[in-house]
């Protein structure tokens, strides 16, 4: 373990980067929540949405892995959307074993509306940031974030990563929590 500014015996929840990290995370989870729920989707499921429409993944196991998802939240999130009438889900024709995502007419919709979307989100939560101060958050958690990326390292940077693109991931409340 290296030095840093954090020592056992002065530590507190309120004062740690990751209390911080976590709380700001939930709120703009939330606030994604609010901004998606007139197209009947939560910020969990716009990753789906925002993925396949950027042809990052085009199978459930692909989208597990690029969104950190185990196979069983993944399955239950297509379930919702695919019950929500976003995504269809099809075999393959030359493995039958494969499962094919795509998105339906009204997934591609939302896709479109969704940067915009995004973009108004990400815009009211650095109310009061100026275009320094956006610049040295995004490059300080791209330090962070890097400084966890190493050997046997699972977490990635599929998503967003140092784009000032929404993370639309939610490990937090899982994909269980929520979606219905």
């Amino acid at each position: 373990m290296t030095d840093g500014p954090y020592k056992v015996d002065e530590i507190q929840l309120e004062s740690s980067l990751g209390y911080y990290l976590t709380k700001a995370r939930n709120v703009l989870v939330e606030r994604t929540d609010r901004a998606v729920k007139p197209l009947g989707l939560t910020a969990q499921q716009i990753g789906v949405i925002l993925m396949l429409s950027a042809k990052r993944a085009s199978a459930p196991f692909e989208l597990s892995r690029v969104m950190s998802y185990d196979s069983g939240s993944m399955t239950r999130l297509l379930d919702r959307l695919e019950k929500k009438g976003f995504v269809v889900r099809s075999r393959s024709d030359e493995d039958r074993r494969m499962v094919k995502l795509e998105l339906t007419a009204q997934g591609h919709d939302a896709a479109r509306q969704l940067p915009g979307i995004g973009t108004a989100v990400l815009n009211e939560q650095l109310r009061g940031f100026t275009a320094e101060d956006h610049a040295a958050l995004i490059d300080l958690l791209a330090r962070f974030i890097a400084n966890g990326l190493g050997e046997g390292s699972t977490a990635g940077c599929d998503v967003g990563c140092n784009t000032g693109a929404l993370d639309d991931s939610n490990e937090d409340a899982s994909p269980e929590q929520g979606d219905a």
